[in-house]
């Protein structure tokens, strides 16, 4: 294709072997072969060069095309290799809606254009499932898991329980509230099915207080817990993240007394054989958002930090 353009747009062999840096007989050669591969004859011979013919005027628009895609192809190739082109799918649960990915998908998004990012909300096992079943790239999902799961984990948000109450509750009035106020309410708690990590996490706390929730509902999300709480179905502890939310009827506030070790995390997980670069260009993102230094640690109930 170089060889048939070089000819066709200096019309002279030898400025066309000049051009291309190499001798003028094999260029002729190789021409010839392109026209007896082609079937017809692209250029007329003249005493000072060479005329196209109708054949190859017709083959020389095409060929230009073809050279054109061939170097954007390398582009995007290279691209792709480089994580800035491609499909990226994310998993999330539904608490990483209130800070991490509001921050994050701006900028990805901004830095990675060319990245099509396909989003999928779901509950931490079912997330677990899909990235491991490769049917996610990675998922955003509540540490610990409450699983051994093979999959490596990097904390990217670190935050803490608060309390939810209905606003005209007799403990709304306070400004901290602790775990023997909430131990004699009904509770709406999380579903150790769907959530076993937060659901651990909930009964630890009360444990540590040598105290036992007064369960009265079970739900999966974050968001429905709330919800629950704003019907007055209960009280519940809650990311303290989620008070960013504009819920009605309901109030947030911090629980005195609550152990070092409740601490409750969102978690990066990833498939350690994943070969989608642009997952290691979210990874980066995602962890230079975060503050810890990152540890790795694989198929055990501890993370990476940043």
């Amino acid at each position: 294709m170089h060889q048939f353009v070089a000819v066709a747009e200096t019309l002279n062999f030898r400025r066309a072997a000049e051009r291309l840096h190499m001798a003028q007989p094999p260029l002729s050669v190789a021409i010839r072969k392109l026209e007896e591969e082609v079937g017809a004859r692209l250029f007329e011979r003249q005493a000072r060069g060479v005329a196209l013919t109708a054949a190859g005027t017709a083959a020389l628009a095409l060929a230009r095309r073809c050279l054109n895609d061939a170097h954007a192809l390398r582009e995007v190739a290279l691209a792709a290799a480089g994580g800035e082109r491609g499909i990226l799918r994310v998993g999330f649960v539904g608490s990483a809606t209130y800070a991490l990915l509001p921050t994050l998908l701006p900028t990805f998004r901004a830095r990675f254009p060319h990245v099509e990012l396909i989003l999928r909300e779901s509950a931490n096992q079912e997330l677990l499932a899909m990235v491991q079943s490769g049917e996610l790239d990675l998922g955003l999902v509540r540490y610990p898991t409450g699983a051994q799961s093979g999959l490596r984990f990097e904390v990217v948000e670190s935050d803490v329980f608060c309390a939810v109450l209905p606003a005209r509750h007799a403990l709304a009035g306070k400004r901290r509230l602790t775990l023997s106020d909430l131990a004699n309410e009904p509770f709406v708690d999380y579903a150790s099915t769907r959530v076993p990590g937060l659901h651990a996490m909930v009964m630890l706390v009360f444990q540590h207080a040598g105290l036992m929730p007064q369960v009265a509902q079970e739900a999966t999300q974050v968001q429905t817990v709330i919800s629950l709480v704003q019907s007055g179905m209960g009280v519940a502890l809650v990311p303290s993240v989620s008070a960013r939310l504009a819920a009605r009827d309901v109030v947030f506030r911090p629980v005195q007394g609550l152990p070092p070790s409740s601490a409750i995390e969102l978690a990066m997980a990833t498939r350690l054989d994943d070969l989608n670069p642009s997952v290691q260009r979210f990874r980066e993102l995602a962890l230079a958002r975060s503050l810890k230094r990152p540890r790795a640690v694989v198929g055990r109930q501890s993370a990476v930090h940043r």
